[in-house]
C-alpha cells in the first residue's frame, strides 16, 4: 500500500471527508478513549517515557505549533512487540480531536469555551522507516521525533492542528499484504498520557519550566545553573550565559559575545 493510500485509510477511520470505500471495520469502530486491539492479539504497543508524559498530563500539557512546524516534546517513542519478523508492516501517527471545544487559559486553568466546533481532522504522519519487516520494528523504540505540528499546512513531515484544541495523538500499525489482497491486521493505540491542548505559545508556566528542565538541548544550561556555576547567571549584563526570554517555544540564551542560541522547548 502505498503512503497516500494508507493516509486516506486513517483519514476514513475518523470520518474526514476524503473517507474511502472498503474501510476495514477494526477502523469504523475506533473511538477516543478505547483501545483497539488487532485481531492478533499477541501485538502489544507499550509507551516509553511514561513517566515524563505524565508528569506534563498532570498540568495539561501544551504543544506549540507555527506556520513552518515544531517537533513535539515529549517526543512520541513506542516499543512494540508481537510483530510477524518476516511481515511487513508500517507504523504511522496521526492526532484525533478529544472533543469539540475551543480551550482558554483563564486564571491559571485551562477551560473549554461554551462555542462548540466541528472536529478537525488532523493530517497522517507515516514513519519515515515504513514500510519495513517486523523484525525491524521490534529491534529498538520506534520513535516520532522528526514529525512537525502546524497550524498552517499539512505534508513533509507536518501535521495541521488547530490552535487551542486538545488533540489525542494515536499509533497506528499496518501490515502490508503479501500478495494482491487488502492489507490487514491494522491495530490502533493511543495513551491518555499523551494529550495535549495545541498552542503558539505556552500559557501555563509549569508547562514552560517542564519543558526547559527535561528537555535535553536545555538541560546542558539548567546542570550548569543547578550547581551554582558562578560563570552562570540569570542576571542582565552578568558575565556568563543567561535567558532572555521564552518566546514562542524557544529558549533564547545570550552570551557575554551577544552570540545566541535558540533552543526548541
Amino acid at each position: 500500500m502505498k503512503k497516500s493510500e494508507t493516509d486516506q485509510l486513517l483519514l476514513a477511520a475518523r470520518g474526514c471527508p476524503d473517507a474511502i470505500p472498503g474501510l476495514p471495520s477494526i477502523l469504523q469502530s475506533q473511538s477516543i478513549g478505547v483501545a483497539q486491539q488487532s485481531p492478533d492479539f499477541r501485538i502489544r504497543v507499550s509507551l516509553a517515557d511514561q513517566p515524563l508524559w505524565q508528569c506534563f498530563g498532570n498540568h495539561t500539557n501544551e504543544m506549540i505549533v507555527t506556520k513552518s512546524g515544531r517537533r513535539m516534546f515529549p517526543v512520541i517513542r513506542v516499543s512494540v512487540t508481537g510483530l510477524n519478523p518476516n511481515s511487513m508492516y508500517s507504523i504511522l501517527l496521526d492526532f484525533t480531536s478529544v472533543d469539540d471545544k475551543r480551550w482558554r487559559y483563564v486564571n491559571g486553568e485551562w477551560l473549554p469555551s461554551d462555542k462548540r466546533e466541528a472536529n478537525h481532522c488532523a493530517g497522517v504522519y507515516t514513519h519515515p522507516e515504513s514500510p519495513n519487516f517486523g523484525s525491524h520494528w521490534m529491534k529498538e523504540s520506534v520513535s516520532f521525533s522528526k514529525v512537525k505540528l502546524s497550524n498552517k499546512t499539512s505534508g513533509r513531515g507536518r501535521v495541521m492542528l488547530t490552535s487551542l484544541h486538545k488533540y489525542q495523538p494515536r499509533i497506528h500499525i499496518v501490515k502490508l499484504s503479501e500478495g494482491s489482497g487488502a492489507d490487514s491486521n491494522i491495530l490502533t493505540q493511543h495513551f491518555k498520557e499523551t494529550r495535549f491542548i495545541a498552542v503558539t505559545a505556552y500559557q501555563n508556566e509549569q508547562i514552560t519550566r517542564l519543558k526547559i528542565k527535561h528537555n535535553p538541548f536545555a538541560k546542558a544550561f539548567l546542570d550548569h545553573k543547578d550547581r551554582n556555576d558562578p560563570a552562570v547567571s540569570t542576571a542582565t549584563g552578568s558575565t556568563g550565559h543567561y535567558i532572555h526570554k521564552l518566546e514562542d517555544g524557544l529558549l533564547i540564551i545570550y552570551t557575554p559575545l551577544l552570540t545566541t542560541r535558540r533552543l526548541t522547548i
